[in-house]
This record gives structure tokens, sequence and C-alpha cells, in this order.
């Protein structure tokens, strides 16, 4: 959430998605410019398929992750950039809308 309100300080309005499920959804009813996906969603599920509808819309993202040995073979097979966690939300919010900008 904390991402969320830093997005949101900056000007920025954010959604959040708890799920590939509920994110797939918000891609596709919404305008969507750019996004953080958590490599690990729990239960041995990971973000691979949001990433997927992302990079096929080519929305820019980012991963933002704290368990980057145990995920290091996803991080392969998504191949985006990598903001590894803790990172302070300024960090994450200045990475995104600096992509999101030069991809318009």
């Amino acid at each position: 959430m904390d991402l969320k309100f830093a997005f949101e300080d900056a000007g920025h309005e954010a959604v959040t998605a708890s799920d590939n499920e509920e994110a797939l959804r918000c891609i596709e009813q919404r305008s969507i410019a750019g996004a953080v996906l958590d490599v690990s969603l729990g239960r041995g599920v990971t973000c691979a398929e949001t990433a997927s509808a992302l990079l096929n819309r080519k929305i820019p993202f980012v991963l933002h992750t704290g368990d980057l040995n145990r995920v290091g073979e996803y991080l392969r097979e998504i191949d985006a950039p990598v903001i590894a966690k803790p990172r302070p939300a300024e960090d994450v919010v200045n990475r995104v809308v600096t992509m999101v900008a030069s991809n318009a």
C-alpha cells in the first residue's frame, strides 16, 4: 500500500491487485500507463501471467521483489527491470514514471 500512496502523492492515479486475476481485470478495464509487480504472489504463483499481458500491450513495468535468490529463474524468464526491496517508495515511483515517459 505504501507504493500506492507514493504514486498518489506524486500526482498519479494508482490501483492495486493482489493476484494475477485481479491484475488482468485492471489491465482490461482501465487505462494502465505503467506497473509495479511483485514476482512471488504466494503458493508458488508468480506475476508471469500479468507481466506477459503488460508486455503484449507494451505497458512498461518493473519487478519489485525482496527475494532475489529464490525468484532468480522467474526474473530471467520475465526479463524486466528489477528494483530490489527494501527501496524507498520514491525510487520506485521515479523509475516507473521515467519508463512511462520514455514509452510515450
